[in-house]
């Protein structure tokens, strides 16, 4: 996908030329290290695709994608450290490397340094923007503290889980696509349109990470083999099998699911039971419903296909990749 190599190409131009320079070197440091990871870096690719859709200036949706992306980052060092994460993108964590307290504190530069980068916006787009990524920002803890309550909580349910995905992982999609719609100037309808197709891609991408985790080539995927396994995550792998095990099979998840441990027979019989309830299959219809949920906001759009093209692809290529 030619276009979607030109926008990568746009935002690491600029994260080069906002790398960080600041003192002390030992908080600033790390937060260059995990920008500089790269990583797919979709999110801020989806503030300029949605700037490009509505007839913006990408050059006013420049920074305000960087914002987005340090903003991502900052979650991923914090979300490293509460699941005690070895690796991101097949590289250490920064918590691994420099310890836990510099963890915190350079994923919190990086947060307050995304706010700068709204600042250069005029005073009407930078409201909008601003109640965005802070209402946002509000969901994504709300959605990370339900992640940690399932943990521990024996009754989750699908809706639970919908929600809690919404909010940890839908909703930093949703409101990429719908700044950039705002720096575009575009009406409020197109703009909440492009908010619900980039939340129900996003919805689909957990799914599609929660099976990665189990299903997905390890050495692609740069993470711990079954890391929610042996985290207790009641991901929708769990919550599947558990609506389709046998009472026999529901005594061993809760089981294996009572207690942490790297036991790696805990992997074997939790994987077992996730490839008898055939959850695999049945993820990955889920994936394909809630992407055509989002290609049908798309379609609301009064703007030529030609030019949604692009979207409709890139949802595509998120949900059928193998990392």
């Amino acid at each position: 996908m030619e276009f979607l190599d030109r926008y990568q190409q746009i935002v690491a131009e600029a994260i080069t030329k906002y790398t960080f320079k600041d003192k002390p070197a030992e908080l600033y440091d790390p937060m260059n290290y995990i920008i500089s990871h790269g990583g797919k870096r979709l999110r801020p690719i989806m503030v300029l695709m949605a700037c490009d859709l509505f007839g913006g200036d990408l050059r006013q949706a420049i920074k305000p994608a960087l914002a987005i992306e340090f903003f991502h980052n900052f979650t991923l060092i914090h979300d490293d450290i509460m699941d005690e994460a070895p690796l991101r993108r097949n590289k250490p964590t920064i918590h691994t490397l420099h310890g836990i307290n510099v963890g915190i504190l350079s994923g919190d530069g990086l947060m307050l340094k995304a706010y700068k980068f709204f600042e250069d916006l005029e005073p009407e787009i930078f409201k909008a923007c601003i109640r965005i990524f802070t209402h946002t920002g509000l969901l994504l803890c709300e959605g990370q503290q339900y992640d940690i309550n399932f943990e521990t909580q024996e009754d989750v349910t699908y809706d639970d889980y919908i929600r809690m995905i919404t909010y940890k992982t839908g909703v930093l999609s949703a409101s990429s696509f719908e700044i950039g719609a705002l720096i575009a100037r575009a009406n409020f309808k197109d703009a909440k349109a492009i908010f619900n197709f980039g939340k129900h891609i996003g919805i689909a991408f957990q799914i599609m990470d929660d099976y990665l985790d189990v299903f997905g080539d390890q050495a692609q995927f740069g993470k711990k083999h079954a890391g929610d396994i042996y985290e207790n995550k009641k991901t929708i792998l769990y919550l599947l099998a558990r609506e389709h095990a046998t009472e026999e099979e529901r005594k061993e998840l809760d089981h294996w699911y009572g207690k942490k441990t790297d036991n790696i027979d805990k992997v074997y019989g939790v994987e077992k039971i996730f490839r008898r309830t055939k959850v695999d299959e049945k993820a990955l219809r889920l994936i394909e419903t809630h992407n055509e949920i989002g290609q049908s906001y798309l379609a609301k759009i009064n703007i030529p296909e030609d030019k949604k093209k692009p979207f409709a692809e890139l949802a595509n290529y998120l949900l059928r990749r193998e990392s």
